[in-house]
């Protein structure tokens, strides 16, 4: 059974939630010890028209039995987010630390795969981040993607930010 898979019922039943959903679309393997790539599919819930595809390293059991630490992936993370359809932004936090658009647990407790979204005003860019957050020894790793809005047909439901 997937790593993921006992997270998410675990947070099911401690009834968290995610901002966005996430839908796999993808599934590469990459040894003979069930290690494995997943892809998903994640729509940013206040931004329509934008599809950001994220890609993660999922452990298999024979991985886990042999390097110990049954209860984690590890914190590697690549996002690329395109146009998939007529953007329409809702309210968005328009703050430099800008605002989570999803997350989920790559450990049983304490680490998640994070996606942020930041907006670039003077460039009119949406910023998609993606990380890890963990309680201690947070992670270096990250990868991150653009989608300029400038020249675009972009519609705002509480109007441009000036």
């Amino acid at each position: 059974m997937r790593l993921a898979l006992s997270i998410l019922a675990t947070a099911v039943a401690l009834g968290a939630a995610a901002p966005a959903f996430a839908q796999q679309v993808g599934e590469v393997g990459v040894d003979w010890l069930g290690n494995d790539i997943i892809v998903e599919a994640i729509k940013d819930p206040k931004v329509e028209g934008i599809t950001c595809h994220v890609s993660y390293f999922d452990r298999g059991v024979i991985d886990r039995l042999q390097k110990g630490n049954w209860f984690e992936n590890p914190s590697d993370t690549a996002i690329s987010c395109r146009q998939t359809g007529p953007i329409t932004i809702g309210a968005i936090d328009l703050s430099k630390a800008g605002e989570e658009v999803f997350k989920q647990g790559i450990s049983l407790i304490w680490k998640e795969q994070v996606v942020n979204r930041i907006y670039d005003k003077q460039n009119q860019t949406l910023i998609y981040l993606a990380h890890s957050r963990q309680v201690q020894d947070g992670s270096a790793k990250m990868s991150m993607t653009t989608i300029p809005l400038y020249g675009q047909e972009v519609v705002w439901s509480k109007g441009q930010p000036q």
